[in-house]
């Protein structure tokens, strides 16, 4: 009985885990080329079973929750009209350092030029290489190219630089819409041609609201179900120590 407690009980903090995961997402639905977290199940610890007639038979004591990486699928592209909104089309992300002096990729395109005129990203992490727009010159002023040539007034400033990472899954998330390479997701290369820049455009969340509102109440009723398990196992627990006073 203590072992079907135990794995209710590891039921529902999975699917709590879950709730709070599809959570997130859905507070990031309108965030600008945010990309949706996928949970996965896995066994937790199993020992093996004091006696057992057969060898290598294991005894389970419920599952837990594990994030699987993100998905990377595009989202749809939204018109802005603005020079400075770029949406990446195909896989890529744009390299940034954030402000403690780490570089991070980000598929986050709402660029902003900062007091000092340079390029940063809404949340203020710097466009690397550094791109500065000369003093006196507007955003209305300022064009980028599919392949990420910045220029302003006729002028080249420079070229954002779009990279790629060999398994993107297993990149570290780090807030604000940014991403670090870890040895599993393998260092940034530079993207193909395959993966163009799209000015005065924004990509959209890729979170589907119906499918998340959907994961919700699947866990919603499987943390009902798993808290009606502890309760019979309870129940039946108590009987137990009635038949034996």
């Amino acid at each position: 009985m203590l072992i079907g407690l135990n794995s209710a009980a590891a039921g529902m903090a999975a699917q709590r885990q879950r709730m709070d995961a599809v959570s997130n997402d859905l507070a990031n639905v309108n965030t600008t080329g945010y990309k949706r977290v996928r949970v996965a199940f896995r066994d937790l610890v199993y020992q093996d079973a004091a006696r057992s007639s057969a060898p290598g038979v294991r005894v389970g004591a419920g599952a837990a929750a594990a994030a699987a990486g993100r998905s990377f699928e595009q989202g749809t592209l939204r018109n802005t009209g603005r020079p400075l909104d770029v949406a990446l089309q195909g896989p890529g992300f744009i390299q940034v350092r954030l402000a403690d002096g780490r570089d991070a990729l980000t598929r986050d395109g709402n660029l902003q030029i900062d007091e000092r005129g340079r390029l940063v990203t809404a949340t203020g992490a710097l466009v690397r290489p550094a791109i500065t727009v000369p003093a006196g010159v507007g955003e209305d002023r300022v064009a980028i190219g599919p392949d990420g040539t910045v220029t302003a007034a006729g002028r080249t400033l420079g070229r954002l630089e779009i990279v790629r990472v060999r398994a993107p899954q297993n990149l570290l998330s780090v807030g604000d819409n940014a991403f670090v390479p870890t040895p599993d997701s393998g260092a940034p290369a530079r993207a193909g041609t395959g993966t163009t820049l799209k000015a005065g455009t924004l990509e959209s969340s890729n979170v589907d609201i119906a499918e998340a509102m959907v994961a919700i109440i699947e866990s919603q009723r499987a943390f009902e179900l798993a808290s009606k398990a502890i309760h019979t196992a309870d129940q039946m627990m108590g009987t137990a120590n009635e038949v034996k006073r």
